[in-house]
């Protein structure tokens, strides 16, 4: 076991109370008071038009890709560094992945290079927030108004991110969220869809519950309910929404935690960065920073190798994240052949150091003195 893990969830000390309290009202099911105050929780603080808990992240996507109505002759475009839920929800609905790269200088899309991509075909752009740090969506927005498209956000890392002061997932149709217990605000496995389009509100309910108008019949707006589209199980039980209702309540003291362990990383790193060692985290001037994550980029793949063998020697744990999906056993055949290099730079480069809420500043210190040592 190492001394310093890459994550430690953190408890915040109510989420057995209320889960007791979800057990003790004999609801323990979806869509009961806990699902409902997280749901109302997250349209009051960022404005979303519509909230649905999901079990994750991936059933979010999935719910927005049932949503977008995509299908075999339909293409999405994708960020090819990302996880595989941003692809595999639209690939269940039997759609082509068009991959695009990131940034030179971000593991976000490249948004400059995107509308080369889009054809008659083109149903959906996925933009993902990787590390919190939000895509430049007033150009994503003005590329699916010119070209017709619907624009999902992958949020899943961005909770109580910006861009040029708006909430991150509220601005595409859809949001989309994760709860895991690698991110900041957790629930074990959860997630969230959000529905910013009036269009989908009432369709995306249906889906959620497995394509009955259950819901509304339970508000009492139906006087039964039936089998009325597709959908599936989407909506957690009452016990993870009455955990994750815990976190959302200290929202504000866990961002301010984690933004201080950010800011310590980036203070300490900041001189190796200036060396040209290692490329840290850029935020532009209108996104925020959410804290979700402090990654460097290393100069090659045999640099990161052993940087992570360096800091494990020292019982500290740093990780690597995506590897490109264009060139996963998966989806490699069907992939059109072109070149990302840009994501197969963060691919074989970027790695993800320490991050969670009981990590303390002297912790950071020692993780970056063991960093400098290795340059050094």
């Amino acid at each position: 076991m190492p001394q310093i893990p890459f994550n430690k969830p953190f408890l915040t000390g109510k989420e057995t109370d209320y889960i007791r309290q979800a057990v003790e009202s004999g609801k323990i099911s979806g869509n009961g008071a806990f699902t409902q105050k997280c749901q109302r929780f997250l349209e009051q603080r960022y404005g979303f038009r519509k909230v649905l808990l999901t079990t994750s992240c991936t059933d979010a996507l999935e719910m927005a890709a049932i949503l977008s109505e995509t299908g075999p002759g339909d293409e999405v475009i994708v960020p090819s560094y990302t996880f595989v839920s941003s692809a595999l929800a639209f690939v269940r609905q039997g759609t082509k992945i068009v991959f695009a790269d990131s940034r030179p200088d971000h593991p976000n899309l490249d948004l400059d290079r995107v509308e080369a991509l889009i054809t008659p075909r083109t149903k959906v752009l996925v933009v993902v927030h990787y590390a919190g740090v939000a895509c430049d969506m007033d150009r994503a927005m003005a590329l699916a108004q010119k070209h017709n498209l619907l624009v999902v956000e992958d949020a899943a890392q961005a909770i109580d991110a910006t861009c040029k002061g708006r909430p991150l997932g509220g601005i595409g149709h859809f949001g989309c969220f994760s709860f895991h217990e690698t991110k900041n605000i957790i629930s074990g496995e959860g997630g969230a869809l959000a529905i910013n389009d009036p269009r989908f509100c009432r369709r995306s309910e249906i889906i959620w519950e497995k394509g009955t108008n259950r819901a509304e019949f339970f508000r009492g707006e139906v006087n039964k309910y039936g089998w009325v589209d597709t959908g599936s199980s989407f909506l957690p039980s009452e016990i993870i929404a009455a955990f994750l209702f815990a976190q959302l309540e200290q929202l504000e003291p866990i961002q301010a935690k984690r933004k201080a362990l950010w800011n310590a990383y980036a203070r300490e790193l900041v001189p190796l960065a200036a060396q040209g060692r290692i490329l840290l985290p850029g935020i532009p001037a209108d996104a925020s920073n959410n804290a979700h994550m402090f990654y460097i980029v290393c100069r090659s793949l045999e640099e990161r190798t052993a940087l992570i063998a360096h800091l494990k020697q020292h019982g500290i744990l740093a990780v690597f994240h995506y590897l490109s999906l264009h060139k996963s056993p998966f989806y490699a055949p069907r992939h059109d052949g072109r070149e990302l290099p840009h994501a197969d730079r963060f691919a074989d480069c970027l790695l993800r150091l320490p991050m969670y809420f009981d990590l303390s500043i002297g912790q950071v210190e020692e993780i970056c003195g063991r960093i400098r040592r290795f340059f050094a």
